[in-house]
């Protein structure tokens, strides 16, 4: 089916949801891929450290990223690739979860980001024992990729998504979201009095969160990781 979205996936360097060491992006046009892109990121300051655990899931050490731009530095390019498009991730409240916290380490503020979770529409698509990527890129017919290497991850993203179009006839994200019964979700901040909980006193999430267009114009604990 012709469904225009950006998928997106992140690598995280230890516990902290706003240390991002790599991002994957894969931009799909009338249900076909037409360009991929990726690079390392320096996570910010205080979120930097590499921890083991990651490490061997992801194979990126803090010396891949000593010379790699910080993430203030490349948020603009990420943003200019996905332009206005909705996108989608696998646990995609992980991915968002990354753009905001690494943005308020930043000092900056979070993107609007209309998105869509690809792991709860394989749930209400296909039938397996698990839902982890590797499984339900497999039913969609794109298996034997790089788990955890960020591009590969979102390739096979958005094979879940085109197959699940296909599968419900949907030709937008919204009307596949609406057939398969999952939430379209945003990281704009709700509107006061609707639900919203208190507002962070951080002047980094105090401003307003940017459109695409304002962008490009100028003791341990196992960590969170996409699955």
């Amino acid at each position: 089916m012709p469904v225009d979205f950006t998928a997106i996936d992140f690598e995280t360097a230890n516990s902290s949801s706003a240390s991002a060491c790599s991002v994957g992006l894969v931009k799909v046009r009338d249900g076909r891929v037409v360009e991929t892109d990726g690079w390392l990121i320096r996570p910010p300051a205080g979120h930097d450290h590499f921890v083991e655990w990651n490490v061997r899931i992801h194979g990126i050490m803090q010396a891949d990223v000593v010379d790699a731009p910080l993430w203030s530095e490349q948020l603009p390019r990420l943003i200019a690739f996905a332009g206005d498009d909705m996108m989608v991730a696998h646990n995609a409240g992980f991915d968002m979860g990354v753009i905001k916290a690494a943005c308020a380490a930043s000092f900056l503020p979070h993107p609007a980001i209309d998105y869509v979770c690809s792991l709860q529409v394989a749930r209400k698509s296909y039938d397996l024992d698990s839902y982890r990527l590797p499984s339900a890129a497999a039913a969609a017919g794109f298996d034997d990729f790089r788990h955890h290497d960020a591009i590969a991850d979102s390739e096979a993203c958005a094979a879940i998504m085109i197959d699940a179009a296909r599968r419900w006839g949907a030709d937008d994200l919204r009307a596949l979201a609406a057939a398969a019964g999952v939430r379209v979700s945003s990281t704009a901040p709700k509107p006061s009095g609707v639900g919203a909980s208190a507002p962070s006193r951080s002047a980094a999430t105090q401003r307003p969160a940017p459109t695409a267009a304002s962008f490009t114009a100028g003791g341990w604990a196992p960590p969170p990781l996409s699955v």
